[in-house]
């Protein structure tokens, strides 16, 4: 099969050919035949007298099959190809790209990585994508809505742990990020802790409908704004506004967090092989949460900050689950099928 080079050659010759002959039969002028081939007089005059002295060999471009100057070592581009074979297996180019510069001392463009492993049949080549969805502006300031989400990851055989991420609207920068054996009201309470003590407090909290968040009577249906969840007293109670997503497509930017850190992050801990939670959330602090917003945390669109600094040590008193109970008559109170004595106070009758 020609390529494509080949055959816009071949046409050039032919013609060229044509108005050699016509400019022979005295039809057309050099400057005009020069003009329909779409050349300089000067260069026309060239590849005359090549033509006439060496017929069409003479015009060919002798480029044609030659290695480029520019092309990396063969042995480079093997070692390249192979590494990713033997321990980047399913890994994005992309991904592998930096981790090639990062800890194998890389030098080439991801261009050229991309082709090599596409040719090499490691990686296929990505469908055309469809047409592009208009994405919600950022807010502007840091602090001014923050997303939760959890997803569940499954790396180590036979281990199903959820991993629960905060982030934020106007950077997408991760304040924190951790595995637990199950994603709920506690886990939910321990990434608003962790963020609150850092950053302060915010202005809202994007999520989706999950139980933990938000009370619906229905799957699919609105939801219940008046009946709070913990998670929903709790934000309440510290000034933040639930705000509920409707479709994944709402919850777009923190999607495409996710995206990223479903294909990265097993891979990265597998290469380093952890194996156990504790060892995971090291790593996530340590590692890869620093190296992560390096890499994809974007600069806000204004200076300043819509975080408020948290002051007081109370914190842990509302990040909790609170239930009311009627203390009977003999100063008790049950919970969950047990009696709890309440202590005497001298300023509480008994």
């Amino acid at each position: 099969m020609m390529s494509w080079t080949t055959v816009r050659q071949e046409v050039r010759l032919m013609r060229f050919e044509e108005l050699y002959e016509r400019r022979q039969r005295r039809e057309l002028t050099m400057v005009e035949a020069a003009a329909s081939l779409g050349v300089t007089e000067r260069t026309f005059r060239r590849w005359n007298g090549r033509y006439e002295a060496e017929g069409r060999v003479g015009l060919q471009d002798r480029r044609l099959g030659r290695a480029s100057a520019r092309a990396g070592p063969v042995d480079e581009a093997l070692r390249m190809v192979t590494r990713y074979q033997t321990q980047y297996t399913g890994w994005t180019v992309k991904h592998f790209h930096e981790h090639w510069h990062a800890e194998h001392g890389g030098t080439r463009s991801y261009t050229w990585t991309k082709k090599l492993v596409q040719t090499a049949g490691q990686v296929a080549r990505a469908p055309r994508r469809g047409a592009h969805r208009k994405k919600r502006p950022r807010k502007p300031l840091p602090g001014m809505m923050l997303h939760q989400d959890g997803s569940t990851h499954t790396w180590v055989p036979g281990c199903q742990w959820d991993l629960i991420v905060t982030l934020d609207d106007a950077t997408t920068e991760l304040y924190s990020a951790f595995f637990v054996e199950e994603e709920g009201t506690m886990s939910s309470f321990q990434g608003l802790r962790e963020v609150i003590e850092r950053k302060g407090l915010f202005s809202s909290l994007y999520t989706d409908r999950a139980s933990h968040y938000w009370y619906t009577e229905a799957a699919a249906s609105k939801v219940d704004k008046r009946r709070l969840t913990q998670v929903h007293r709790a934000l309440q109670q510290l000034g933040i506004t639930l705000i509920p997503a409707y479709s994944p497509e709402a919850r777009g930017r923190s999607e495409r967090v996710f995206r990223t850190l479903q294909d990265r992050l097993p891979k990265e801990l597998a290469l380093a092989g952890i194996t156990d939670m504790a060892a995971a959330n090291q790593y996530l602090v340590e590692r890869f949460l620093p190296a992560y917003n390096r890499r994809f945390a974007v600069p806000a669109a204004e200076a300043g900050t819509a975080f408020v600094p948290w002051i007081g040590t109370g914190l842990a008193d509302l990040l909790c689950v609170q239930e009311d109970r009627v203390v009977a008559n003999d100063n008790t109170v049950r919970y969950q099928g047990q009696t709890l004595q309440s202590p005497q106070d001298p300023h509480r009758f008994h």
